[in-house]
């Protein structure tokens, strides 16, 4: 009997998330920073086991909101509960008050769906106590199916608490007559789009403040064919406003060439191949307000559009 199905990974922004997808799928899927909210769109990888397929769905912090980006972000979030099959809470210890457990929590649970939580960075013990304080919020319901923790290290109990989660997805998956992606892929998403957010990573580890919340990365010219041994990228930085440019360029260029460096060396490790990579920055002022601008660069903000990690 094969299963297989969504699984919708849930949570406070800087919960985890990513960095659990990328373990779950063993493959650098989604990216991670130490800063909150940088997952914008919904990442889905996949797991092949020998009887069931899963795709883990990475969605959006949870926020409230109605408009704009932040709008964008918080249908992700709701779509993702929505659409998956499975849902697992990720509960940061650090997360800033009890409210903001409870609201994931009774978010799934209202969902009706199976589920489980994952407690996360349970070795900062400057918020241990509230390790238990998080169990309870999750037991209460009576329907968590099972509670796991994890350490910011994700090493040492990672391959115990893995298993749990797989066994999880094995055991409440719905049956399916087949894989429904290739078994041979970690991803649906095309390397022009894991691309983008591997230059968007870069921008949030070399930039400060607001500066990477307001930008965007479009894929100007992925070209595989000129040579065989390299692939030549030339990518967009869109910025919100024009005095940021300046600040993205950097004096003499210092600061784009060095989120270039960095990207053009996870983006080699990423297709295995030689990259030349080129990165020009331009400004769409407020794109993030602009529902056509948004909509050009991925974020769509209708829910029947937003709505299609199951086609």
């Amino acid at each position: 009997m094969f299963k297989a199905g969504f699984v919708g990974l849930i949570g406070q922004p800087n919960a985890g998330k990513s960095t659990l997808m990328n373990l779950l799928v063993q493959e650098k899927v989604s990216i991670v920073t130490a800063k909150p909210q940088t997952t914008r769109r919904r990442i889905l990888g996949m797991c092949n086991r020998p009887n069931s397929q899963t795709i883990f769905v990475d969605a959006p912090g949870v926020i409230q909101s109605a408009k704009g980006l932040n709008g964008f972000l918080a249908l992700e979030a709701q779509d993702v509960i929505a659409q998956s099959d499975l849902l697992i809470a990720v509960l940061s210890i650090d997360a800033k008050n009890k409210e903001e457990i409870e609201q994931i929590v009774e978010m799934i649970v209202k969902s009706n769906k199976k589920w489980m939580a994952v407690i996360t960075k349970v070795d900062l013990t400057d918020y241990s106590r509230r390790v238990e304080m998080i169990k309870e919020v999750c037991v209460k319901h009576k329907t968590c199916a099972k509670i796991i923790e994890l350490s910011t290290t994700w090493k040492k109990d990672a391959k115990d608490a893995l298993e749990e989660i797989y066994q999880f997805c094995d055991h409440n998956l719905p049956q399916s007559p087949a894989p429904l992606y290739d078994i041979n892929l970690f991803t649906p998403h095309t390397t022009r789009e894991l691309v983008a957010e591997i230059i968007r990573e870069q921008c949030f580890e070399v930039l400060h403040q607001e500066l990477p919340y307001n930008l965007a990365i479009r894929i100007a010219k992925y070209d595989e064919e000129t040579r065989k041994d390299m692939v030549k990228i030339y990518a967009e930085i869109v910025l919100a406003k024009e005095n940021h440019k300046p600040m993205v360029i950097g004096k003499g260029a210092s600061v784009i060439k060095e989120i270039g460096t960095l990207a053009r060396k996870q983006i080699e490790k990423f297709i295995d191949k030689k990259v030349f990579l080129q990165l020009d920055v331009s400004v769409r002022e407020n794109w993030f307000e602009n529902k056509n601008i948004m909509k050009e660069l991925g974020y769509v903000m209708e829910r029947k559009e937003s709505s299609q990690h199951r086609s």
